[in-house]
């Protein structure tokens, strides 16, 4: 990866290489000239420096001021418009296999898809904004309620979704932002919240972390122990995020959302300590989302913890620092042994939680492994407090082995089919 200085580079040069601001946002795609626009805001936002794999193009041109316009409007509103399409048509794919009732594996690979889709356009919306200074608010706004009907219809499937670890130490601000967002907007339907309220808090948890792209990266990708000022500097994003949706005129409730997602109920969170009924209901939902996925998101600093471990810290509530509605509404969306988790069961058998059991968050439904009914499907069952008990959930090293272990014994199988000659 190649580096340069912001200050050295001339209006219209363009790169054989996507140039890109600290490997996390594209600034202009290979062949397209940088206007003069994204340097000065490059400059403005502080960025020094910009890295490409590539080099400056020898084929740059002169072009006029006008043709310049012309030309990044036009690119501007194609990019805009591949990335809505490209998470419209994934969306009509995932709903394909939903009604053509097609195998778990290709239902969950449809989910997947949409999830990946969805992660790209956050990824443009955060971009966007870093050069432009720009958020389409209307298309935020339809591209959530979509992801609100689709979590609706699919939450067993994409609440099993975890991002690796590279995708997220890669992608940091994305990957938090979109589990975050997909956690919240599952709490907001146990909350049964209207639809309209659901897509400001989708929006909302979507652009919480906005104000962290006018922070130094290293500040929050680095595996060393911060300063007190750099905590302090960390601590000032909420600011700035709401200062960049208030700039841009989003409704006040997602403003506040934004400045209030680090408040905690007892007073001790930032930037206002507030407490209690001081702190909006958006934000309230955030902060239990927000910190239940950190607890079980690998990180350069520390290793991820198991999603049960998370529901537990989180149900224990230590010095009161989440809604216990909010926690609740958190716990019978997922259980206490979350959807996606792998458990051991008091009979020996291995399975996954695939979904909630609304009498009794203690006992979900799990799908057994290697185990089908009559018809070839997967074996799912109810668990109980007796002879279907979940006992524990498995280590990651279990885990890893038992993953091992079928992908052998499938591969094993594909190789004893006889082929015709």
């Amino acid at each position: 990866m190649n580096t340069f200085k912001t200050d050295e580079i001339k209006d219209s040069t363009s790169f054989n290489k996507d140039i890109f601001i600290d490997r996390l946002f594209i600034i202009e795609p290979a062949g397209v000239p940088v206007p003069q626009s994204v340097l000065k805001a490059l400059s403005e936002w502080e960025f020094s420096e910009i890295i490409s794999e590539g080099t400056i193009s020898l084929g740059n041109f002169a072009i006029t001021a006008n043709d310049e316009t012309d030309m990044l409007e036009s690119q501007e509103s194609d990019s805009e418009e591949m990335v809505s399409s490209s998470v419209k048509r994934s969306l009509e794919d995932a709903a394909k296999s939903r009604s053509l009732e097609n195998s778990e594996k290709a239902r969950l690979a449809a989910v997947q898809n949409v999830y990946n889709e969805y992660m790209n356009y956050i990824n443009y919306v955060y971009t966007r904004y870093a050069t432009h200074r720009e958020i389409n608010q209307s298309q935020l706004s339809d591209t959530v309620k979509d992801l609100c009907v689709f979590i609706k219809e699919n939450r067993r499937y994409v609440l099993r979704i975890t991002p690796s670890a590279e995708a997220r130490s890669k992608n940091f601000l994305v990957t938090h932002s979109m589990r975050s967002a997909v956690l919240a907007i599952t709490i907001g339907l146990q909350l049964h919240m209207s639809l309209s309220k659901l897509i400001e808090l989708g929006m909302t948890t979507m652009l919480h972390e906005i104000g962290m792209i006018r922070l130094p990266p290293q500040l929050y990708l680095t595996d060393k122990q911060l300063s007190q000022s750099e905590r302090a500097q960390i601590a000032t994003h909420p600011v700035i995020g709401f200062e960049i949706v208030k700039e841009l005129q989003f409704p006040l409730t997602i403003q506040l959302g934004v400045l209030e997602h680090h408040e905690k109920e007892n007073g001790s969170g930032y930037p206002r300590h507030l407490t209690g009924e001081k702190i909006s209901v958006y934000a309230k939902i955030i902060a239990v989302a927000c910190s239940f996925e950190a607890i079980t998101a690998p990180r350069v600093y520390k290793t991820e913890r198991s999603t049960f471990d998370a529901m537990v810290e989180m149900l224990k509530n230590e010095n009161h620092q989440y809604d216990e509605t909010v926690i609740k509404a958190l716990l019978y969306s997922l259980s206490l042994f979350p959807i996606g988790a792998y458990v051991y069961l008091i009979n020996g058998k291995i399975g996954q939680v695939t979904d909630v059991n609304p009498d009794n968050p203690k006992n979900p439904l799990v799908q057994l492994l290697r185990e089908k009914e009559s018809d070839g499907t997967p074996k799912t069952v109810q668990t109980n407090d007796t002879d279907k008990k979940i006992v524990r959930v498995l280590s990651r090293q279990e885990l890893d082995d038992v993953m091992k272990s079928l992908a052998a014994i499938n591969n094993q199988k594909k190789q004893s089919i006889p082929t015709v000659n």
